[in-house]
């Protein structure tokens, strides 16, 4: 377990600055960013923000299918390779060894301005946690709950000075392989992030 730094504020940003300035970016500076701003970035997508589990983002129910990997490529302090979001203890799980930024953007259709990204933030879901408790109808949950953490993340990426994009042109049995997900497990969307 890596355990990353708090993601309390060290600055201050207006949330309508944020949400002015929110827009979607495909070039990226071929620097890193620093573990700490992808610690934020992975806390505004499933942060735990209260003693009772709740989180940054709503959840039908407050049953949370997602999951939150972080595909690294260049970020200080952490080797490359795919790490999943541990939201308890606001921390990262080693999955695999190695920059995997070109198999993604090769499995997003050949979107390759993908692989310049110093990371990918990656979700994906569990949809029967949710399914077993609201039938097909959590399946459309599901979509609302990855838009909600999608755009905490693009928020945060303004907050930070970074900027990122939401793709989900893909093919699903590719994004599986790569980020070597389970059965059950769904990819929903990939979100590359650098300096701009």
């Amino acid at each position: 377990m890596i355990t990353l730094p708090s993601p309390v504020a060290e600055r201050h940003c207006e949330l309508n600055h944020a949400l002015q300035f929110r827009r979607s970016f495909r070039e990226f500076k071929d620097e890193p960013i620093s573990l700490a701003e992808a610690g934020r970035l992975l806390w505004a997508a499933q942060g735990i923000t209260s003693l009772g589990g709740f989180r940054t983002a709503p959840s039908a129910g407050a049953l949370y299918p997602l999951e939150v990997y972080l595909v690294a490529g260049r970020v200080e302090d952490l080797p490359a390779g795919i790490y999943k979001y541990d939201t308890a203890k606001h921390g990262l799980v080693k999955k695999a060894d190695g920059d995997r930024l070109a198999e993604l953007a090769a499995a997003s259709l050949g979107q390759l301005w993908m692989s310049q990204a110093a990371a990918i933030v990656a979700f994906s879901a569990v949809p029967e946690r949710t399914t077993r408790r609201y039938g097909e109808r959590g399946r459309r949950y599901v979509y609302m709950e990855v838009g909600h953490a999608g755009q905490n993340v693009s928020l945060e990426a303004v907050a930070l000075g970074l900027g990122t994009i939401v793709v989900a042109a893909f093919s699903d049995a590719e994004v599986k392989k790569v980020l070597g997900l389970p059965a059950g497990e769904e990819p929903l969307y990939l979100m590359p992030v650098g300096r701009k």
